[in-house]
């Protein structure tokens, strides 16, 4: 549950970049579909992990995924530091879920 939420997650904040300031009808209702269903999702992990670590681990990678597409969808510049920033990220969530 906890990777549907993340995936959710980032497809609404695409779809949120693609609604032009929620100009434009079909991407703005895919972002308030896509996050209803991510919340949701999000919901049901928190009856199986703690707060603290689900919400890291989401934010975590759903950052992460998001900055990517960013770069490839969009042509978003990244440098260095955003790469070793996001390695660290990744890094954080793995040790969180290394502690359990």
């Amino acid at each position: 549950m906890l990777l549907l939420s993340i995936v959710l997650e980032v497809f609404s904040t695409q779809m949120m970049k693609l609604s032009d300031g929620f100009t434009k009808l079909l991407p703005t209702a895919a972002f308030g579909v896509g996050m209803l269903a991510c919340f949701y999702a999000f919901s049901k992990t928190l009856t199986m992990l703690p707060l603290g670590i689900a919400y890291a681990v989401w934010a975590g990678l759903g950052l992460v995924l998001t900055a990517i597409l960013s770069v490839v969808l969009w042509k978003e510049h990244i440098d260095l530091q955003m790469v070793i920033g996001f390695v660290m990220i990744v890094a954080g969530c793995v040790l969180l879920n290394l502690r359990r």
